[in-house]
């Protein structure tokens, strides 16, 4: 027997006398309008906050960004695919240039410029916003790996305060045997030109010494060093080149140049900007960070192979030079800081991406070009 509350309708069917109907329910109404105006509301509370934001920002002379940040979907891509893809970017373009035509294919490239906006495999989200680092943190970080001696910033080096007294002595030396000798031997005024040359040689030696020291530290090592000192060194510009290359590209750095240095092993050096050296420009906090993890980059790159590194006097003289340009004023104490926290990072973002670092090596050990070196970092 059915009751009313059943609801059922016995209306056609034979037999039935009368219909049984049930009161009617009232049932809740889910209305979708409300929960898309909530929705609503909410977006423009969020707009409203970074409105705000971007306002306070630009009232304190800052520029941030605090657009809303959309998930990359990840294209996983063939070697081959990414060198049919990057084969038409012009690398030997000027900065701006290179990011337009970087830019319009970076939906499908999933490291170019990550660092800028996440993780990169790294246990930090911001891989790339600096804060204060000791000596004593960095090394505690890096499980020892990482110090002062270790990067070669400690004040000591391969070539010592004799060599270079040695060689100096040397090059006066055989100035003044060539300069006399020219003087004795040469027609007049063909002497005369060959003994002024070599006058020049030993000023021209201590100018480069005292601004670029480590130009006449490698020639000096050149000179004294034995074969196995040529496999290694030509090892460590391998290491020294990837880790450049790979925190460069990570932090969507345009190409300033890709050439071979005086062993036939590719060298790449980064612009420091996107808009590339204007002359006189100063460089924003965010590039000066990305900057620092570049600079130190190579000669992280040689620690964690070698224990310790070598090539990278040069690399710190151009990132105090880029100090100086910065927007904000850099003091010595924050120079310290940004220094040992780019090394910290340029760590973190080497280990995390080891597979595709050693990939790099070979690519850099092979002599290969820009766009195979992309498809090492891109390519699975």
């Amino acid at each position: 027997m059915l009751s009313s509350v059943d609801g059922f309708s016995m209306n056609g069917i034979p037999g039935s006398r009368r219909t049984i109907t049930s009161p009617r329910r009232r049932m809740p109404v889910v209305s979708m309008a409300g929960a898309d105006d909530e929705v609503a509301a909410l977006r423009a509370a969020a707009q409203k906050a970074r409105d705000e934001a971007k306002r306070l920002a630009k009232e304190l002379g800052k520029d941030i960004d605090v657009e809303e940040k959309v998930e990359k979907k990840t294209v996983l891509m063939s070697s081959d695919e990414v060198i049919s893809l990057v084969s038409n970017v012009n690398f030997e373009a000027e900065a701006s240039n290179q990011m337009e035509q970087m830019d319009s294919i970076s939906d499908k490239l999933n490291m170019w410029g990550a660092a800028q906006n996440s993780a990169v495999n790294t246990n930090s989200p911001s891989p790339l916003r600096p804060f204060p680092v000791s000596l004593n943190f960095l090394e505690t970080r890096t499980g020892g790996k990482i110090t002062a001696k270790s990067l070669g910033v400690d004040g000591e080096d391969d070539v010592s305060l004799d060599d270079f007294k040695d060689a100096t002595i040397a090059v006066v030396a055989v100035s003044s045997v060539v300069g006399v000798g020219s003087l004795v031997f040469l027609p007049e005024n063909i002497g005369a030109g060959v003994c002024y040359f070599a006058a020049l040689v030993p000023i021209l030696w201590v100018g480069i010494g005292s601004s670029a020291p480590g130009i006449l530290a490698g020639l000096i090592m050149t000179t004294k060093g034995t074969e196995d000192d040529k496999i290694e060194r030509e090892n460590r510009i391998c290491k020294h080149e990837a880790g450049h290359f790979l925190c460069g590209y990570l932090c969507g750095l345009p190409i300033r140049s890709y050439q071979t240095n005086d062993l036939g092993f590719p060298c790449v050096e980064f612009h420091p900007s996107k808009e590339g050296e204007a002359k006189g420009r100063e460089f924003t906090e965010e590039e000066i960070s990305a900057l620092s993890v570049v600079a130190l980059s190579g000669s992280v790159a040689e620690v964690l192979e070698f224990g310790e590194a070598k090539g990278g006097d040069n690399d710190l003289i151009e990132l105090n030079g880029l100090f100086r340009r910065s927007k904000e004023f850099i003091g010595a104490q924050k120079q310290q800081d940004l220094t040992r926290w780019g090394a910290l990072a340029a760590y973190n973002i080497i280990n995390a991406n080891k597979e595709k670092y050693d990939r790099l090596v070979i690519a850099f050990r092979e002599k290969r070009t820009v766009v195979e070196c992309i498809a090492a970092i891109e390519g699975q």
